[in-house]
């Protein structure tokens, strides 16, 4: 899995988590899994455009997102502000990027919407696994955010401390935090115009893409090819509260045989598992990155490669990959 293509998805669900308006429900007197009852209840639902800073150990990078609502469903587009140029565009369940080079790739939606998913049983778990605390109000870009943190009840997730505008309920600043507080990851709008009249020029494909009308259909239509399946492959070991959401065959970027994907969320973070043929790569070598939240974790077992990636400390991904196993179905 390539990582600016991880981390891109990263980027773009911490900051498509669209909420509902807080004072129709009594924004004060909601505790902090009301919040996110009224995210699920409302997300998609606002227009914005922002620059926002995303923040690492000692990195900082600045993008602008923008998101529409036309007749035809929502639209994303995140572009970096810094370094070469690189453009991300969202539209109808798919997502392709556009840098430099001018090569377009596709991908599916996957953990780009956080709680675009969340059921009613994930609410109860997450209740289960975190503790939420409301921690006041500041502000963020010029608004006014009511802010909470969501803390685990183990060692195997982080905490996670957002900052909602009271009236839209758009997220405005989010932070991944580690052991003692340490802040591993944090996104912050400093420029934000929610609602009024934002720039849809962009919203037509091709000129977003760079691609015409024939070439863009041919690449959404590839990236159609993820298939349901139950492949048997199982996890003996995740953390408390996170479940399966999907298990697909799909084809990917640099592979000439599908790869098998399952993603397993919380409700809040989420894990996903790809397992492919080893073809022998140099690059299938044992190896654990980590870039913010995300952490990569993959080797070669028997004749599959395991490749684990997920907004969860090093030692999750890397015991969850030890625990995986066929089941011989």
């Amino acid at each position: 899995m390539k990582p600016y293509v991880a981390i891109s998805q990263m980027l773009l669900g911490a900051f498509l988590l669209v909420a509902a308006n807080a004072q129709a429900q009594g924004g004060e007197s909601r505790d902090g899994f009301e919040w996110l009852k009224a995210m699920i209840v409302a997300e998609h639902q606002t227009d914005y455009s922002g620059v926002f800073v995303y923040q690492h150990e000692n990195n900082v990078d600045t993008s602008r997102i923008t998101h529409v609502i036309e007749g035809d469903g929502e639209y994303e587009r995140l572009e970096s502000l810094d370094g070469p140029r690189r453009e991300i565009v969202r539209h109808d369940g798919h997502v392709w990027g556009h840098h430099d080079s001018g090569r377009v790739q596709v991908d599916s939606q996957q953990g780009m919407d956080k709680f675009s998913s969340l059921l009613p049983e994930q609410l109860s778990a997450l209740s289960t696994n975190y503790q939420a605390k409301l921690l006041g109000m500041e502000r963020v870009a010029g608004y006014n955010a009511q802010v909470i943190l969501f803390q685990p009840n183990d060692n195997w997730r982080y905490s996670h401390k957002i900052w909602v505008h009271t009236d839209s309920g758009l997220l405005l600043k989010a932070a991944v935090l580690g052991a003692k507080s340490k802040l591993i990851e944090q996104y912050t709008f400093s420029q934000l115009q929610i609602g009024g009249k934002i720039d849809r020029s962009w919203v037509k494909p091709s000129a977003s893409t760079g691609l015409n009308g024939s070439d863009l259909h041919q690449q959404m239509e590839a990236a159609k090819t993820e298939i349901p399946v139950n492949s048997g492959w199982v996890v003996d070991v995740l953390p408390p509260g996170f479940k399966k959401t999907r298990e697909i065959q799909r084809l990917m970027h640099g592979n000439h045989e599908p790869v098998t994907q399952i993603v397993f969320s919380d409700g809040l973070s989420a894990i996903s598992i790809f397992i492919e043929l080893d073809d022998g790569d140099e690059d299938d070598m044992e190896s654990l990155s980590s870039w913010g939240a995300m952490s990569l974790y993959h080797k070669v077992v028997g004749k599959h490669l395991f490749t684990v990636v997920g907004e969860v400390p090093a030692y999750t991904v890397m015991r969850t990959l030890d625990s995986i196993r066929h089941s011989g179905k």
